[in-house]
């Protein structure tokens, strides 16, 4: 009978034992999961910010992220891309104009949506007659214009934003390097619709790609340098205003 109270006591210990095994087994398990959700969340909200373009970052950080402020900037930038076509760059092998560099900026600054909706609203200007393209009146105005020799190049600004947009959401907009990759695949998306336009309307058996493709290349490597710089330095430029 002795050994009764002695068995019953260590049956105790080892409940109690078990117990504290288990609780601290649940502790452990309760603390993964909060750093599981913890770091989650901090991807979530990484990933999130990643997803922004320059843009949308500096909204969010004035609060400014209405309808209204988002028609503005679309107005304003096709407004934009009107001045750029009327801006020529004396350059070598012939003159440059900064209007594609404003097309692939638009993306990679406002992004696909709103991208597409400022070079939208600009080639509807000019379809409606507004003097806003390259050599426009001179040259003709409207849509007797789009169906000229360069409407393929105007088309080929819709895929080109719309490109630039998405690689800015990826974040390609914040290097260097990806920044100049980015404007430069952009850019080439645009000769795609302008080539096979340009051919159409003057004939394949003419030197097309002498005409609308190599007199540029080199221009368009000046300028998707200049977005390597201004794109990195913005947002460089964004963070170091936000951690004020």
């Amino acid at each position: 009978m002795k050994s009764l109270p002695k068995a019953m006591s260590q049956f105790r210990k080892i409940q109690f034992a078990n117990f504290y095994t288990t609780l601290a087994c649940l502790f452990k398990c309760f603390l993964a999961r909060v750093r599981r959700l913890k770091n989650g969340l901090i991807g979530s909200a990484l990933g999130q910010e990643k997803r922004m373009t320059i843009y949308s970052a500096i909204a969010a950080r004035l609060g400014t992220t209405k309808f209204l402020v988002d028609g503005a900037a679309v107005v304003a930038t096709s407004l934009l891309l009107a001045v750029s076509a009327k801006i020529a760059v004396p350059f070598y092998p012939v003159p440059v104009t900064m209007q594609t560099f404003v097309v692939i900026g638009l993306g990679l600054a406002l992004g696909p949506a709103r991208g597409l909706a400022a070079v939208a609203l600009y080639l509807a200007q000019g379809a409606a007659g507004f003097p806003v393209f390259a050599g426009t009146p001179e040259k003709g105005i409207g849509l007797a214009y789009m169906m000229g020799p360069t409407g393929g190049y105007l088309l080929g600004y819709v895929p080109a934003v719309l490109l630039a947009g998405w690689l800015a959401v990826l974040g390609w907009d914040r290097n260097p390097f990806s920044a100049m990759a980015a404007a430069l695949v952009a850019g080439a998306v645009i000769y795609v619709p302008g080539l096979l336009w340009l051919g159409a309307v003057l004939g394949f058996d003419k030197p097309i790609l002498q005409f609308g493709l190599y007199p540029f290349i080199l221009g368009d490597i000046v300028k998707a340098m200049l977005a390597a710089l201004v794109f990195p330095l913005g947002w460089k430029t964004l963070e170091a205003w936000s951690n004020r």
